[in-house]
């Protein structure tokens, strides 16, 4: 074992040094690398053949890979997250979906429809408030990065994986004698796609680097071992330009017209930097050409060794990933991922455990590699895509899916990844303040069903998906819950702004319902469902939702006493949306129009539970039941069809609801049903939020904190009867950490930020226990609010442990 060591920390030596690893310690190395692959790692036994469900991701945020692991062709195609068709460039009159003529009497008119004749049809709708798309665009590939290396005589032992705990792609195999290695990770610090193929003899790598892209209107420089790639978008004329720098360590290269050739080296690093002249800026969107900046940034990361290059990589990874760890008793078998994935049943095999507990780690991996400050948010498919006509264009819908990618950010300990969400909220502003005014009449701001990288915040003409004012509300969660989960007044004083104007905007679009006098959305479309209606419960629910954090905010800062005034006013009028409806349902419209045979995906009249703190079996039990029976009735009978995304927010739905068991079956079946073999979620096609949804959904069943308590395991399936979770976040700016056994808490681990009260709930309170300041080891004291609830008042910075005696 100390032998192994030594060994082991002369390669690191060597390796961070930059220095070639050859020979039997490199034989050493691979062999000690392929037997100490840890659980949080997909592997496969074979190349990749296909993108969407085979290939597997490297990125930084702003860049993204798909790499194949092809023996004599190794392919990586790659995505920079601003390259976009669509815009002003592509056409002048662009408007964002703002009408482009006038409709003075338009949303009257609907409105009149609904209020005098009652629901109405989305077509009817449609036909006067849409109209068809202008230049919207679509989120683009970057272009295609090969290696070539000759087919192999023979190849035995190929191993293709993706470790987790490092955010490092690797391929192994041995061919005549000689074992390669190829070892590739996207470098968050240092702005570059990084590559390095090795051998355990000296002189044993040969390769041709070659670089395309699917945009005509590009030329290819080859110099000095750099390949320079540079051009415009047919479509909108954005500048676009990628450089890949070449470099072998022994060797010869040559620099041809097409790409690069290295013959006898002993390893090969490519770097790769990439970006276009995009800026997020209304209304022009167009700032510097890249090639200064790309220019940059390769150049500062050639001038480190590989091994420094992984070093800092991983320890920027690490610092994110490294924070929350989950154990479900599962040891992975030494099957590769792919039937690992096929041979699941969600029973009671340690298989299904490991699988399980990789699920959730990829869902933050997949995180961190989509959404680093300094870009935009993560996508439709995070920062991934293959096709310049991309399903739904890879953009940003924001009538869920946005937000779900979102929804693990701060309970799985990531909220580094949210501030290209929130510069992306605050950048849509001042076209959604124009789509307001000329839409609506209204003052604020406002987004609609979805929108693109040039703040589309007006309608398109899809019936059933165009017409959501509501998104600006629901992204404004967000902002309230960074302050909830981080406590960080500074954050919100800056928040406060974009959620008054999102206010401002229902105070003026809300109108009163002559049936009751209440405050109504009018038209209000449950999405994408149903007709067109006053008062869809969704619309109310995230009326309130919104109204209620902005009051809570203000109050919390202190400010804006007149406005607090007219939002308090407001919300005491305002339809809650909340109605039982005649089978015992939550109803989905103010009217009882809901049917029990009815399965749509979505289950939108639920926000009021998930997001949303509305409703919860704590506090509005009533409520709570009404809404099992509407989601019951949602899954049929537990095996229909549903995207990923869907089996994802029903995930979170039942164990806001407290079942564990039903939550696990969601899961389960999204594993089972809509899950591909690279462990991506898909619609179909692949759509990343289900991925997030559902590493929410796990963080859901472990902890909640939205009721105005710590409760811990309050959704423990029983396929999960023992554990341990380290780092999970909670309201009030805590981490928590719990371990399990038959289904009850043994321990509960709070570290406090910033001090406070502590309300915790858990079965563990339900018998003798102590809880002691984990420094000190002196008891704490508390007092006791229910059977399974206490309260105790914790320091600014200090741990507490709470345990059974």
């Amino acid at each position: 074992m100390r032998r192994r060591r030594f060994i082991q920390a002369v390669l690191a030596l060597l390796a961070s040094a930059g220095l070639p690893v050859g020979g039997a310690a490199a034989a050493a190395a691979a062999a000690s690398a392929r037997k100490g692959v840890g659980p949080l790692t997909l592997w496969y036994d074979r190349p990749a053949e296909d993108w969407e469900s085979q290939a597997l991701p490297i990125g930084n945020g702003a860049l993204g890979a798909m790499i194949f692991g092809g023996v004599d062709q190794e392919r990586i195609q790659f995505n920079e997250k601003t390259l976009w068709s669509g815009g002003p460039g592509e056409d002048p009159a662009y408007t964002g979906g703002i009408w482009e003529s006038p409709r003075p009497t338009a949303l009257s008119e609907a409105r009149r429809l609904i209020l005098e004749e009652g629901p109405q049809q989305p077509e009817t709708i449609a036909e006067l408030l849409g109209q068809p798309k202008r230049a919207y665009g679509s989120y683009q590939p970057f272009g295609d990065l090969y290696l070539e290396t000759g087919a192999p005589a023979e190849t035995e032992n190929y191993r293709r994986e993706l470790d987790l705990t490092r955010g490092l792609y690797r391929v192994t195999y041995r061919s005549g004698g000689v074992t390669h290695t190829r070892e590739a990770f996207a470098s968050y610090p240092d702005g570059v796609i990084v590559l390095r193929v090795s051998a355990d003899q000296p002189g044993a790598v040969s390769l041709a680097v070659r670089l395309t892209a699917p945009h005509q209107e590009t030329t290819l420089q080859v110099e000095g071992g750099r390949l320079t790639l540079s051009g415009r978008l047919a479509a909108n004329g954005m500048a676009l330009e990628c450089q890949v720098l070449v470099r072998g360590q022994g060797g010869s290269r040559t620099d041809g017209t097409e790409g690069i050739t290295v013959a006898d080296a002993d390893s090969v690093t490519v770097l790769l930097a990439a970006g276009t002249d995009y800026v997020h800026r209304y209304p022009g969107y167009t700032g510097e050409h890249p090639r200064r900046r790309v220019t940059a940034t390769l150049n500062s990361a050639a001038a480190l060794p590989y091994g420094r290059l992984r070093a800092r990589h991983e320890s920027d990874y690490r610092r994110l990933f490294d924070r929350v760890r989950l154990h479900l008793g599962g040891e992975p078998p030494q099957v590769p991922t792919d039937q690992l994935l096929e041979s699941y049943a969600g029973g009671a095999d340690s298989a299904d455990r490991a699988l399980e507990t990789l699920f959730f780690a990829y869902g933050r991996y997949l995180l961190i590699s989509s959404s680093r400050p300094g870009s935009l948010p993560a996508n439709l498919q995070g920062v991934w895509n293959k096709d310049t006509a991309a399903a739904w264009s890879a953009d940003y819908h924001v009538n869920i899916n946005l937000q779900m990618n979102y929804w693990p950010a701060e309970v799985t300990h990531l909220a580094e990844t949210t501030p290209p969400l929130f510069a992306f909220i605050n950048r849509l502003r001042p076209r959604g303040r124009d789509s307001a005014k000329v839409i609506y009449g209204a003052d604020g701001w406002v987004v609609n069903n979805e929108t693109n990288t040039f703040d589309f915040t007006g309608v398109h003409d899809w019936p059933t998906a165009f017409w959501f004012p509501e998104a600006a509300a629901w992204l404004c969660r967000h902002l309230w819950e960074h302050y909830e989960f981080s406590q960080d007044r500074t954050f919100l004083r800056r928040a406060y702004p974009i959620m008054r104007e999102a206010a401002q905007f229902w105070l003026d679009y809300l109108v009163t319902d002559p049936r009751d006098d209440t405050l109504v959305a009018v038209p209000a479309y449950s999405p994408e469902h149903g007709p067109y209606t006053a008062g869809a419960a969704m619309s109310q629910q995230i009326a309130w939702d919104l109204f209620t954090n902005l009051l809570n905010a203000a109050e919390t800062l202190n400010i804006d006493h007149t406005f607090r005034t007219r939002v308090k006013r407001a919300l005491s009028r305002l339809d809650p949306g909340l109605r039982i409806g005649s089978w015992g349902q939550l109803q989905e419209w103010k009217d009882d129009l809901d049917e029990p045979a009815d399965t749509h995906r979505h289950v939108s009249h639920l926000y009021a539970l998930h997001p949303g703190r509305q409703i919860s079996p704590l506090t509005t039990p009533d409520f709570a039941e009404a809404a099992r029976v509407s989601l019951t009735a949602r899954e049929g009978d537990g095996t229909g069809w549903a995207p990923g995304w869907s089996r994802a927010w029903k995930t979170n739905f039942w164990a806001r609801l407290l079942d564990g068991d039903r939550a696990f079956a969601a899961l389960r079946d999204q594993l089972r049903f809509q899950t591909l073999a690279n462990l991506w979620d898909t619609h179909p096609p692949f759509q990343i939020d289900g991925n997030f949804g559902a590493a929410a959904g796990v963080a859901e069943m472990l902890l909640q904190s939205h009721a105005d308590v710590i409760h811990v395991l309050p959704a423990l399936p029983s396929a999960w009867p023992s554990g341990r979770v380290d780092g999970l976040r909670a309201r009030g700016a805590f981490t928590v950490g719990v371990t399990w056994r038959a289904g009850r808490a043994t321990e509960i681990r709070l570290a406090s930020d910033s001090g406070g009260t502590v309300r915790l709930k858990s079965t563990l309170l339900t018998g003798r226990f102590r809880v002691v300041d984990a420094r000190t080891l002196r008891p704490v004291l508390w007092t006791r609010r229910d059977t399974d609830t206490i309260r105790f008042h914790a320091r600014p910075g200090r741990d507490y442990r709470l345990t059974q005696t």
